[in-house]
């Protein structure tokens, strides 16, 4: 799998939630791409990640 243009190696079958989760991410302030389409994150436990997917998260910074 690509995780922002890096190839990460998918060891079991997880959703995106529990990537997220499992890599420290705070959902409130990441939005996530999966596979070219932006996933709402009410979707993101429905989401289940495969070997050949490509993801892109961003987080968004406050500042002024």
């Amino acid at each position: 799998m690509k995780v922002n243009g890096i190839h990460v190696d998918l060891n079991e079958n997880q959703s995106l939630y529990d990537y997220l989760i499992s890599r420290g991410y705070d959902i409130t302030i990441i939005a996530v791409e999966h596979n070219g389409d932006i996933v709402s994150k009410s979707k993101y436990k429905d989401v289940l990640l495969k070997e050949e997917d490509t993801i892109e998260i961003v987080s968004f910074v406050g500042g002024g």
